[in-house]
């Protein structure tokens, strides 16, 4: 967990290598089929080069030549937590990136509006924010009844009640809180953590960023090794990588 963002690996890659193959590593999972995927390109099951011989050494070759095809092979499933409607409307954006989201119909009564730091930090923005936030839900609240009431009596009442929830949740803010199952390629993963970790993402994608590298590397350690995490004069931190280049 990073500052309320919570994030999971729920998913992730296996590998069980063909039989036949007179081949090992020193990885398993994802690290480990990222590494056979490129040896099978050029038949180099013995290894040849000392330099490429472990798994985290080979990764680390296929990322500086950007050999990055490899990285699609591996892949991870995480769940987000703790996190706002207005990060996930950024997400969305990283068409690599595969998503199952909570629907606003649920948003109500899981957790409190996520507020941005910078607004929390302020006793007078927070109480504006508090007040804003506070004034949507009794807004959708209003709606939800009026809506309901309408609906009473009707034969397709149930029908009626749902699409009640539906218009109702027109005002509610980009605060609420939301979750949302993500799936995707190491690749991809690198790439969304390369974007959101930097110091020019929004804060909140930022952590949320750098709490899936770490969970990242949990699970796949050296596909993800070289994103070096540092910490900003404002005490937040960010990741970068040395390695930008593709092929």
């Amino acid at each position: 967990m990073v500052d309320g963002v919570r994030v999971e690996a729920i998913g992730w890659t296996q590998f069980a290598a063909p039989p036949d193959i007179e081949w090992t590593t020193d990885a398993d999972g994802g690290d480990a089929l990222v590494e056979f995927a490129g040896r099978a390109c050029y038949e180099s099951w013995d290894k040849p080069n000392p330099a490429t011989a472990t798994n985290a050494t080979y990764l680390r070759h296929v990322l500086q030549v950007g050999h990055l095809a490899a990285l699609e092979h591996g892949t991870a499933t995480l769940f987000v937590r703790g996190v706002s409607r207005a990060l996930t409307h950024e997400l969305v954006r990283h068409r690599h990136l595969s998503f199952s989201e909570l629907s606003p119909r649920q948003a109500l009564g899981v957790a409190p509006a996520i507020e941005p730091p910078s607004v929390a930090a302020d006793p007078e923005l927070h109480a504006r924010f508090a007040a804003a936030t506070e004034s949507a839900v009794a807004a959708y609240q209003e709606l939800l009844a009026g809506l309901e009431a309408r609906a009473a009596g009707q034969t397709d009442a149930p029908l009626r009640r749902k699409q009640a929830r539906q218009e109702a949740r027109a005002v509610l803010p980009n605060a609420m809180p939301t979750q949302v199952v993500i799936t995707a390629n190491y690749r991809a993963w690198r790439h969304f953590v390369a974007m959101r970790a930097s110091a020019h993402a929004d804060l909140e994608l930022r952590l949320l960023a750098l709490a899936c590298l770490a969970e990242l590397r949990r699970i796949a350690p050296n596909a993800f090794a070289d994103f070096v995490v540092t910490q900003l004069p404002d005490g937040t931190a960010v990741a970068s990588t040395p390695f930008v280049g593709e092929n």
